[in-house]
């Protein structure tokens, strides 16, 4: 950045604010990428009135895509930025901002500054800060696991790793080379279970003993564990099924569930039935009792991407941009009892309850942001924005959750106020 500090320099500015006889227009600008501060051209079409009457002319004009981002931003801040701080607005700001995140203070190099009318912060909303960025994974963040009991963090990707933080440091202890792409990670007690091609991995954190569980057609999607049976919903439709044996400490094969016709992604369990939702744009609802399927849900018209039990309602959502509400009708037939709508597809949901034991549900969205939503009236609290879709969602003890994108970013929230996690 050239900055002159004699008499050029002030003319310079002066200059940039019209009052030279230099009526010349910056192509850069016009390009939407002019990096020079103070510029000699102009940031206008035409010459203004007044010297001043363009003084936010730059803030007006970044005509940048928010989209594909690349790169690590490691907490980097753009010139003019200083006052900016995690998770709120910093400084007294006279621009109007747009609700999308700057790509270029993302990455760490946007020459507006406080000017930009593109948010230079991570989230919207002062009452879930950012604690920190773990940094890593080089492909989407498929899924985060914390494990009762454990001072470690596990974190899996499609970069065929699973990495293992320290929770007081943040610091990443382990990596283990798994040699496939991970499709989903879970934890259950002691065990680290991870969803791959063609098998489920199973590794006991306490004594360390890996077992491979065979079966699986196709990529493992989506796990889940109910009672003492652990479901594998994979690429073929089919969920797969084993009964843990105290006895031998192994996982022997106890069933498989059949009727979805393209991939199984999301599993959940709650209330004594296992929810399947699937490619195939259906939720099956299964008795635990068993294993029969007891009734199929048609109303979404693409894939059911998660699904949560919420008290006795069932939650999904769906890349058909809606999140649905399900209810038990007297015959015990669940039924949709509201429909959300979003502008994009939906792909992950996750619920808490805050201090005051209201419910928050964390709705992930592929426009790159998760909304944060007080039910049951859907009046937003805040929002997280990412440089790519946010896949996973955990939340930990003491007000912590965890997000993960598809750049392979791990970013951990903090809750000013703190909330219990909602189980089944």
């Amino acid at each position: 950045m050239d900055l002159d500090m004699d008499n050029g320099g002030n003319k310079r500015v002066f200059n940039r604010l019209g009052a030279s006889s230099n009526q010349k227009v910056c192509y850069h600008w016009r390009a939407g990428r002019c990096n020079r501060y103070p510029c000699p051209y102009l940031h206008r079409e035409s010459p203004s009135p007044s010297p001043f009457s363009g003084s936010s002319s730059s803030s007006n004009n970044n005509k940048s895509d928010d989209s594909g981002f690349a790169g690590s931003s490691n907490h980097r801040r753009g010139p003019g930025s200083a006052n900016n701080s995690w998770g709120r607005f910093g400084g007294n700001r006279t621009v109007t901002k747009t609700e999308k995140l700057c790509k270029f203070w993302a990455d760490g190099n946007c020459p507006y500054g406080d000017k930009c009318k593109y948010l230079h912060c991570w989230s919207i909303g002062d009452s879930f800060p950012l604690l920190t960025q773990l940094d890593g994974h080089q492909k989407v963040v498929t899924g985060i696991a914390l494990p009762s009991g454990s001072d470690k963090l596990y974190t899996a990707s499609k970069d065929e790793t699973l990495r293992i933080w320290d929770s007081a440091s943040g610091q990443c202890t382990g990596v283990l080379n798994l040699g496939g792409e991970v499709g989903c990670l879970i934890s259950e007690g002691p065990w680290l279970l991870v969803g791959m091609p063609n098998l489920v991995k199973a590794w006991n954190i306490q004594t360390n003993v890996d077992l491979s569980l065979n079966g699986p057609v196709g990529q493992v999607y989506s796990l889940v564990v109910g009672t003492d049976l652990l479901f594998a919903g994979a690429q073929d439709g089919s969920i797969l099924v084993w009964r843990y044996n105290t006895a031998t400490s192994c996982f022997d094969p106890a069933a498989s569930l059949t009727g979805h016709t393209l991939a199984v992604v999301s599993l959940h369990v709650g209330a004594n039935r296992l929810y399947s939702g699937s490619m195939d744009n259906s939720i099956k609802v299964w008795s635990l009792d068993n294993l029969q399927c007891i009734q199929t849900l048609t109303d979404h018209t693409s894939v059911v991407m998660s699904l949560i039990c919420w008290d006795q309602f069932l939650l999904s959502c769906s890349l058909d941009n809606t999140v649905k509400i399900w209810a038990a009708t007297e015959g015990g037939n669940l039924e949709v009892t509201y429909t959300h709508k979003e502008e994009y597809g939906v792909l992950a949901l996750c619920g808490v309850h805050d201090a005051e034991a209201k419910p928050v549900l964390l709705c992930s969205c592929n426009d790159n942001t998760l909304h944060l939503y007080d039910l049951p009236s859907f009046t937003e609290r805040g929002k997280i924005l990412a440089k790519q879709e946010i896949r996973s969602i955990q939340i930990g003890p003491g007000g912590l959750f965890f997000t993960g994108d598809g750049t392979g970013q791990v970013k951990v929230w903090k809750w000013s106020t703190q909330p219990t996690a909602i189980h089944p």
